[in-house]
């Protein structure tokens, strides 16, 4: 049920249970509607789930560089589905050729600055993900692997190249997991708040990953709580936005074409209510499922408003206030013939047609 088809008795409960003064001035959008989008993968081909990037396995989203057209996507994605944000996101080793602690290497950058500057063109949200799991070659960040000193270093020269432009957002890093120090992490996090708005990102979004896969359901009794203390230089939190992800299948790894859950009591409820104790929000920056009937249902009961539930307004407050949207996995370079939960849109012509999925659940129905 679209939030503009609300009866106004619901939505006069909804405004009742506000959210705290201050929590959403940066990011409050046109007709309370959430981000919605999706990832354009490539640039992070070939990183495993320990942070090893063979580079020679990318496959830039980019037709002007031999690969697909994600340019082309993302236009059709604004002009047909009404999205606004994507996800963009890249292998540390790509980005550096290798050399941890290094500068960017120029050409490379130049490459993914190509995506970027076609996602800004779309007038969408863009943000900049580091796809490495916390880790440099199995090394965890700030715990035996490269050192907070050269992960700042990365995003400090990220933030001065893109830190004007107030449709950037910038996700710290991809699916943390088997983080044997929360506390240790959360520093590492803090080193690049302070980093990035001190190169002059002064309102962005950052996005705060939790350890778990950054799982939506573990992060409130898990990662949360440290991450909690993670503050911009000026001891506020505004435009610190926490970083959840959640599948639907089996065992909530996003690699199986059925989905068998909507994540809504088991995950998001706990979340909603954990995020309004604490006065602070939410984005869904992976989640999807395969193009089959049993994800259809799911996904669409995932990420819209149920018609009906013994907790409404729990969920309505969680959606409308504390969650700021999504954006599915996964659009680029994707062989949606092979490939479980592709997002990848089909061209005929001039025409775009997207998966079965997401025209039925992602589309932003026109009022």
């Amino acid at each position: 049920m679209a939030f503009s088809h609300l009866s106004a008795s619901v939505a006069l409960a909804v405004s009742a249970l506000a959210a705290p003064t201050g929590i959403l001035p940066l990011y409050k959008r046109a007709e309370n509607t959430t981000w919605r989008g999706t990832n354009i993968a490539g640039f992070d081909f070939g990183c495993s789930i320990q942070g090893e990037c063979d580079t020679m396995k990318i496959a830039p989203p980019l037709s002007s560089l031999g690969g697909a057209d994600g340019a082309g996507q993302m236009q059709h994605f604004i002009k047909d589905d009404g999205w606004n944000m994507f996800r963009l996101p890249f292998g540390w080793q790509f980005l550096v050729n290798n050399r941890v602690g290094g500068n960017p290497d120029s050409g490379n950058l130049q490459k993914y600055d190509q995506l970027v500057q076609a996602c800004l063109r779309t007038g969408a949200y863009c943000v900049i993900d580091i796809h490495n799991y916390a880790r440099w070659n199995g090394q965890i960040i700030g715990q035996g692997g490269p050192s907070n000193e050269q992960f700042v270093s990365l995003w400090t020269q990220l933030a001065s190249k893109y830190g004007s432009n107030s449709k950037m957002a910038f996700g710290i890093m991809n699916e943390p997991h088997d983080v044997p120090n929360i506390e240790r992490w959360a520093d590492s996090v803090q080193a690049v708040v302070t980093a990035i708005r001190n190169a002059g990102a002064k309102t962005q979004m950052i996005l705060i990953p939790g350890n778990d896969w950054t799982s939506a359901q573990a992060f409130p009794t898990k990662s949360g709580p440290t991450l909690l203390k993670v503050k911009n230089p000026d001891g506020s939190t505004d435009g610190l936005i926490f970083d959840v992800h959640k599948y639907l299948d089996s065992d909530n790894s996003g690699t199986h074409t059925e989905c068998v859950t909507d994540n809504v009591s088991s995950a998001f409820e706990p979340l909603a209510n954990w995020l309004r104790e604490n006065s602070r929000q939410a984005i869904n920056s992976e989640t999807g499922g395969g193009n089959t009937a049993s994800c259809q249902k799911y996904l669409c009961q995932q990420i819209s408003v149920p018609q009906a539930s013994a907790s409404l307004l729990c969920i309505l407050v969680f959606f409308l206030i504390f969650f700021l949207g999504y954006t599915g996995w996964s659009a680029g370079s994707l062989n949606p013939q092979t490939y479980e939960l592709s997002e990848v849109p089909s061209k005929n012509g001039n025409s775009w047609q997207d998966t079965s999925l997401v025209r039925a659940c992602m589309v932003r129905k026109k009022v």
